[in-house]
Order: structure tokens, then sequence, then C-alpha cells
């Protein structure tokens, strides 16, 4: 990657913060940097070396400012109000790094405080923290009601590049302006168009090269290039920034079922609930524990994504999964599976022995609310579609509608925080602190098993004070703790709660997409798969008489050694496996799948410009040497011969090439063979046919005038 500059913008993707670089050592070793966003924000230290590792990791991105701009003509106040806070800490400002420093910071404060005759400590520090924070230049002091935020002009596209450099451009407010109107004119119907639709047509609107007719009059278009247009990653992310979940709703369903079908979900309470399994709420957060590798301690794999699914009625947990990826509908499936899982087995993976009533939830709710990113995912419809649970997902901005399960990663943390070596405490990047990383000890396996400790600790000692209970709760004395709300909630409140067989939730979570039955097996981009039912039945040797068909499958985009085809029978999936000649599969994930396909996409191109190139000299190879041959025949060609004098002897030419080559020809060992010949004296002489003296019989017989 290229070299971090100061005034860059670090976004950390994990944890959604932004920091901007204020100062880079001449070693490039170190930098101070400061969170943007965060109102009491001061600089702290971190390794260049860090940023690096991270930017590779993807988990953090670089990007040029996140600036001000005035919002008007600045008027004299305004400019006599910027010049004024920019003389009190102009001098303070180039004291780097001592001024990113606590303990030098307070003593070149309190200087300045004497100084300018200023009696606030705190004055320095806002007018600091906004030099700071809004991109390091003077303009940066105007008053806050003059400035608005605003992305200025980037260097180049945000976000990570596609390997072949090319697809997105600057999304500039022209380019979101374009979006809206898009969006407004296409998408807001009772139509209910797809997204995809909605930024075809946008593309059309305003990303045409090129329009013109053909011959039945229909207009068509000539897009520019990809580097020239925006791609649907970038407007799907503005949409899903910009664009609440109840305001589409409203567009696309109409006021009325919006009032009936959907406003109820979206915030309800534990009191709004009807019993266990009527909602769930599950959402994620990046651990603050370090971890390292399950083979090889010294290899520290970094901090995992948790998932907790939790019962509004009752608080019980109902649901885990600590993994490596990034929240994503990837990972929600698993935490989703484990909802359904039987406890019992899933404790025995980890050592530990539970009865059925120690964590008794295996069901699927009858709701769920989570996050809009990943619920946003075309999988989920599947589920929606096959199981019957009604998904919500959280407005953006509204963390507060999935209370509980919030407050429950902040609760976990407390409870088992004191023991995780490897764990990041609050101090952590600040001058002097420890790398907790180095303390890291624990593998996925052994904190997924610190996890499963806290939440049956928690499912049965977890006393909620503040909790409501109803008057059949009170009247049967029922505490409010969660296995206890659960066990009575089972008995007395209307069943909420559906059981499924896991196998059908997990093919009814997994993404999906068509397959071809050709005559060489189960195609799927390159892949090819098999299955006895297949052979069975004679599918292949169909497809070769009667042509291919395309089948509906389900997949695990994080393994693709197996697929699942759909069935109309009672069967719903059949397992198909990689063929054995396509091994190289084995083992990788869709994408790893789709970069190798790529791979060798891009090496054919390479080559095909390489066998050009050799297939136009292998031609010019061929003329040269007929070019040879004609000039020797010319040269050498009795032209007092006739046609018929030429064709007459092919037969005994041809043995007497026949004679001559099999003695040029003939394989034998090298100095075996012992040759007798006459010299010009008429002696009989022996010769070594492979040493040095070697002649041919011809020439031999040639020496004495003899012909063959």
């Amino acid at each position: 990657m290229e070299a971090l500059s100061v005034n860059e913008i670090i976004v950390d993707l994990n944890t959604e913060k932004t920091y901007r670089i204020l100062w880079i050592d001449t070693g490039y070793f170190i930098s101070y940097v400061i969170d943007i966003n965060e109102k009491n924000a001061l600089p702290f230290l971190i390794a260049i070396k860090e940023i690096e590792e991270n930017v590779k990791s993807g988990d953090y991105t670089i990007r040029v400012g996140k600036g001000h701009f005035l919002k008007r003509i600045p008027t004299t106040k305004d400019i006599e109000h910027r010049d004024k806070t920019w003389n009190i800490i102009k001098e303070l400002v180039d004291l780097k790094p001592d001024i990113f420093m606590k303990e030098h910071r307070n003593k070149i404060i309190k200087e300045a405080m004497e100084k300018h005759n200023i009696g606030s400590r705190n004055t320095f520090l806002k007018n600091l923290r906004k030099f700071w924070q809004r991109g390091l230049t003077k303009d940066c002091l105007f008053p806050d009601y003059a400035l608005s935020e605003k992305e200025i002009s980037y260097n180049e596209k945000t976000g990570r590049k596609k390997k072949n450099g090319k697809g997105g451009i600057v999304i500039t407010q022209d380019v979101k302006n374009q979006f809206e109107k898009s969006i407004k004119k296409y998408y807001l119907s009772q139509k209910k168009p797809s997204l995809k639709y909605t930024f075809k047509r946008m593309t059309r609107d305003y990303y045409a090269k090129l329009k013109y007719f053909d011959e039945d009059g229909n207009e068509k278009v000539v897009l520019k290039p990809e580097e020239e247009r925006p791609t649907f990653k970038q407007f799907y992310y503005w949409f899903d920034k910009e664009y609440r979940n109840d305001q589409v709703t409203k567009e696309r369903e109409g006021q009325y079922k919006f009032e009936q079908n959907f406003r109820a979900i979206l915030g309800s309470s534990t009191a709004e609930t009807e019993g266990p399994g009527d909602i769930y709420q599950i959402d994620a957060t990046p651990s603050n524990i370090y971890l390292v590798n399950r083979f090889n301690p010294n290899w520290i794999v970094g901090r995992p994504t948790t998932y907790f699914t939790v019962d509004v009625n009752t608080h019980l947990i109902t649901g885990l999964y600590v993994g490596l990826e990034n929240a994503s509908w990837k990972a929600m499936m698993n935490a989703i599976v484990n909802t359904c899982m039987d406890k019992v087995e899933y404790c025995k993976k980890f050592g530990i022995t539970i009865s059925p009533e120690m964590w008794p939830s295996k069901h699927l709710p009858s709701n769920i609310i989570g996050d809009r990113g990943e619920l946003a995912s075309h999988g989920v419809d599947h589920l929606v579609e096959g199981l019957g649970p009604h998904i919500s997902n959280t407005p953006p901005y509204r963390p507060d509608w999935k209370g509980i399960v919030e407050k429950l990663f902040d609760t976990s943390q407390e409870k088992i925080k004191p023991f995780l070596p490897g764990y990041v405490h609050e101090d952590h990047g600040e001058r002097g602190a420890k790398d907790y990383r180095l303390e890291a000890s624990l593998s996925i396996e052994e904190y997924t098993k610190i996890l499963i400790n806290f939440i049956l600790f928690y499912n049965h000692n977890f006393y909620m004070e503040d909790y409501v209970r109803s008057e059949e709760q009170i009247k049967d004395n029922v505490q409010p703790v969660p296995i206890k709300l659960w066990e009575w909630g089972v008995k007395n409140a209307a069943g909420k709660l559906h059981k499924h067989n896991i196998d059908e939730v997990i093919f009814y979570l997994l993404p999906r997409d068509t397959v071809t039955i050709t005559e060489k097996g189960i195609k799927y981009k390159k892949m090819l798969y098999t299955t006895p039912r297949a052979l069975k039945e004679g599918w292949f040797s169909r497809a070769r008489q009667k042509g291919s068909w395309k089948v509906d499958f389900s997949y695990d985009p994080r393994n693709m050694d197996e697929i699942y085809l759909h069935t109309n029978d009672e069967e719903l999936f059949i397992p198909c496996t990689l063929v054995e000649h396509h091994s190289i599969y084995n083992n990788k994930t869709i994408e790893e799948i789709e970069q190798l396909i790529e791979f060798e996409k891009e090496d054919h191109r390479d080559f095909e410009h390489t066998q050009l190139e050799n297939e136009i000299n292998f031609y010019s190879n061929m003329e040269s040497i007929v070019k040879t041959a004609n000039i020797n025949k010319n040269e050498k060609e009795d032209k007092s011969l006739s046609k018929s004098e030429k064709t007459r002897n092919i037969n005994q030419n041809k043995k007497v090439e026949q004679l001559d080559r099999r003695t040029e020809e003939a394989l034998k060992p090298y100095g075996s063979e012992i040759i007798q010949v006459e010299d010009s004296n008429g002696e009989i002489k022996k010769i070594n046919n492979a040493s040095p003296l070697k002649v041919s019989i011809k020439q031999l017989f040639a020496n004495k005038g003899r012909n063959i």
C-alpha cells in the first residue's frame, strides 16, 4: 500500500469509528490520530505498522478527508471569530508532537493561558479539537453555525479497490442527487420494483455515452466504461445509509398496510410481547478481546465477532455465534442455526455437559428483529418463505430498538473481562498503555466455551429488578429471572415458538442460485458436481441426448465442496459433491473460487497476446522454409525435363531415397557398429561407424565414381 499521509482518514470497518492522522514521525514508525466524531476526543498514539496491518486485513480503509465547508459567504463577524481563534492556537499547533501528549499539552496550554490572559483551559482544548478533527486548516475555526460537514474532493474513490482497478467513481453531491431522483422516480412505487431495477434505470438515465435507434425504432444506449459510472454497491450503500425503513415501506406498501403490518413490531418492548418466542432480537458486536490460532498460539488472529439472540419476553439468551466473519448474513446464518439447535448437543462439542432444562431454547420465533445490513440479504427471504418467521429491520441510527441485546453485550463483558487474557481495556492506544494483543492466549473455541458458561449463568441468575411482571406471573410468584419467565411462559402464554428440523433451517438460510445439468456434470460457474441420484436416473446421458436444463440449488459460500439441489418431493434437497478432477476447488470459499476463475481468465487473456505473436511468427517460419525450398528447386531444377519425365520414376526415386535414409536413421548405440569398406586401392578396411573417420556408403561409392 502507499505510504500514509497526515490528514488522511482511517475508517475502522468493525467499530465504524473514523480517525484523522495528525502527525507521522520522520522514521515512519508512529503516528498520532484523533477520532473526528467523538465530542471529547483527544489525540492518541498508534503504530504505523498496526494501521497498515489492519488495512491489509480489511479491518481499516483509508480515504481522503471528510471536511467542512461554509454554508454561506462568511460575514465580517465570522472572519473575526476565525482569526481571533487562530491567533490563540497557531503557536500551539506547531508544537508537534508535544501538543499531542497529555503531560506536555497541559504545560503548553497553561503558558498560553497566561500569555493571552484567558482563564479557561477548555477554550484551548475546544479550539484545538476543532482544528484537529475538522481538517488541520485555519478555516476549520469558523463558528459552528457557519459550517456544514461535507465530503471534500477525493483523490480517488473510497472503499476497497477492485483487483482490475475498474468500477466505481467518487460519490459527489451531484451523484447523490442522481441517486435521490432515481429512488423517487422508480423505487418508491407500490408496483414494488427492485433496487437493482432502479439502479439500472438510473445508469441508463445518467451514464449513457451514446443513444441511438435500432431498425425497429427502439432507443438503445451505449454505457460509459465501468470506471466512469457508480457501482451497484455504491448505490446500495448510499440507499442503506440515507433511507429509513419506514419511509420506504410507506411509499411501497401504502400508509394503511404500514400501520397494520409493519409499525407494531418495530420498537416492540417486553410488555408488548405475548410470550416466549414472540420476538427474538439478534445483534452482533466485535468482541473486546484478541484471540490466537487454535493450533499455533503464536499466531494472533484478531478480534472475533459475537452474535447473541435474545427472547424479548423473557430476556433468555436463545442463541450464540462466535467467529472471525465480520457482521454479515454469512455470520448471522450461524447465529440463527444455533438458535434452533439442541443446546445439549451444542454444549457437548465444547466439553460442557448440561441437561435440556438448563438451556431449553431450540426454536424459531414468530418474529426476528435485527440489523438492516444482515437482514437485508436475499437469504432472509427464503427463511421467511420456507419457515415463516416475520423479519423486521431496525431503522438507521436507532440501536435502542434492539435495546435488550445491545445491553447484553455490556453485561457479558463486565462479567467476564477480568478473566480474559488479551482483553482490550479503555486505555488501549494511549501512550504507555499495554499492548493487549500480546497477552492473547484463548482460541475461538475456548472463548466460545467462556461465553457458554456466561449464558448458563445469566439465564439462571440475572434478576431483573425493572422487569414488569403480569398479574398472573405475580400470582404464581414467578421470579423475574430469564429461565423462570421462560418456563412459566411456555406453559401459560400463547405459543409463539416454532420447532423445525435443523437441516431444514439450514437449507432455508443458505443463499440460492441456479446450476445447469450438462452431459459432463452439474455445472456452476466452472465447477462440476455429481450425486448418486443423477447417475441412477441418467441425468447426464439425458442432457447429452436432449440438451441441458437448469435447477435451483442452495450453497454455503464459505465452502463450495457441497451444494444442495432443490427437489419437489419430500427430500427437499439433494446433496451434490465436486467431481474428483475438480479438486482444485476443494475447501474454498465462493470468493476464492471466483478469484481463481478470474485469474484463469486473465491468464488466458494474457496468453492470447503471446499466442497471437507466436502464431504469426510460426507463419513466418513456414514461409521462410518454403521460400528456401523454392529457391533451391529453381537453382537445381532441370528445365529440359518434361512433366511426364518428372513423374515417371517416382517409385524408383522413392526406393533410392529410402536406402539413403535407412543408413542415416538406423538406431544403434554409440560406437557399436563396425563396417567394412573397399578403399581406392581395392583393399578391404574396417571402420567404426561412430568414429571421427565416419563416412557414408554413398560417399564411398561416389569416390569410386559409382552410382547407387
